[in-house]
C-alpha cells in the first residue's frame, strides 16, 4: 500500500512456508521492506515483505506459544508477547535477544506495542492489566493498569503519545493516561462480546474495535461516543482490525476467513471482500 490506495495493493504470495505451527500475529517493519510473524510453534520469523523468502534464523527463546509481535518506531528492534508470561525483545537486523525477559505478568502476554517515541512498551495480559516498560532498560513503569474485568486481549497507543487504550473480554475498551496510569472516562461500551483487537486512526480523532460479535466499531477518541452504526457484514468474529496510513480505509480480518475493506468516514463496505485465507483453530490465519 502507497499513502493507502487500494489501487496500489501487490499481490502477494498466497503461502509462505517457515512456520511448523499456527501463526498468531503479524506485523510490517516501519520501512516496509519486512514481514515478522509470531507462531505456535514458540518463534518469531522475518520475511522479505516483496520476496517472501525468510531473513535469517528463526527467533528463538520463548517456551510457550508467541501470540503478539511489534516494531519499535525506527524499526531497530523486536519486540514479543508469549503464552510463557514474558516479553522479548530482539535486535531487528541480527535476530539476537536485547537484554533480558520482561516479567511482571502473572498470566500470558496477549499483546505487545511500542509507544510513538520508542520509549516504552506497552503490553496487555489474560491477567486482566496492561503494563508499561522502559524500551531501554526493560524496567516497569509504575503499578500495572487494572480495571478490566477479563482479558485484556489488544493494546495500542495513540499517536501523540498521551494515552493507551485497550480491548478486553469484558466487552469493552478503556482509555488511560500514559503519563500517570489513570483511566480517562468511562469504559467504552457497546460490543456485545468480547473485544480482540483495538487501534487508533492515523490522526488520533478515532479509536476503532473489532469484537467476537462479529462486528468493527469506530469510536471519538476524545469523548468514547460511538461513531455511526456498528460495521457488519463478517458472518465469523472480527480479529483483527487497521486503518490504511491515510486513514480513509479499516480493513479487519475475521473468523469467517475474509478480510473486508470499509471507507473510515461512512462505514461502507469497499468492494467484495478478500478469500482465500485459512483459518487455524486459534483465529489466525495463513495467508497475508
Amino acid at each position: 500500500m502507497v499513502k493507502g490506495r487500494l489501487s496500489s495493493w501487490p499481490a502477494p504470495p498466497l503461502e509462505w512456508i517457515g512456520h511448523t505451527d499456527g501463526i498468531n500475529c503479524l506485523s510490517y517493519s516501519p520501512n516496509g521492506r519486512h514481514i515478522i510473524s509470531g507462531s505456535d510453534d514458540m518463534t518469531i520469523r522475518i520475511w522479505d515483505a516483496e520476496t517472501g523468502v525468510i531473513s535469517g534464523e528463526p527467533l528463538e527463546g520463548h517456551t510457550g506459544e508467541v501470540w503478539s509481535v511489534a516494531y519499535s518506531p525506527d524499526g531497530r528492534y523486536i519486540v514479543s508477547g508469549s503464552v510463557d508470561k514474558t516479553i522479548r525483545v530482539w535486535n531487528a537486523e541480527t535476530g539476537a535477544v536485547v537484554g533480558t525477559p520482561l516479567e511482571g505478568h502473572n498470566s500470558g502476554v496477549t499483546s505487545v506495542a511500542y509507544s510513538p517515541d520508542g520509549r516504552y512498551i506497552i503490553s496487555g495480559s489474560n491477567d486482566n492489566t496492561i503494563r508499561t516498560w522502559d524500551a531501554e532498560t526493560g524496567a516497569a513503569v509504575g503499578i500495572p493498569l487494572e480495571g478490566h474485568g477479563s482479558i485484556v486481549a489488544s493494546v495500542a497507543c495513540s499517536p501523540d503519545g498521551r494515552h493507551i487504550i485497550s480491548g478486553s473480554h469484558d466487552t469493552t475498551i478503556r482509555i488511560w493516561d500514559t503519563e500517570t496510569g489513570a483511566a480517562v472516562s468511562k469504559p467504552l461500551e457497546g460490543h456485545s462480546q468480547s473485544v480482540a483487537s483495538v487501534t487508533y486512526s492515523p490522526d488520533g480523532r478515532h479509536i476503532i474495535s473489532g469484537s467476537n460479535d462479529n462486528t468493527v466499531r469506530i469510536w471519538d477518541a476524545d469523548t468514547g461516543a460511538a461513531v455511526g452504526k456498528p460495521l457488519e457484514g463478517h458472518s465469523g468474529a472480527v480479529r483483527s482490525v487497521a486503518y490504511s496510513p491515510d486513514g480513509r480505509h479499516i480493513i479487519s480480518g475475521s473468523d469467517d476467513s475474509t478480510i473486508r475493506i470499509w471507507d473510515a468516514e461512512t462505514g461502507a463496505a469497499v468492494g467484495e471482500p478478500l478469500e482465500g485465507c485459512r483459518k487455524y483453530r486459534n483465529g489466525g490465519f495463513n495467508g497475508l
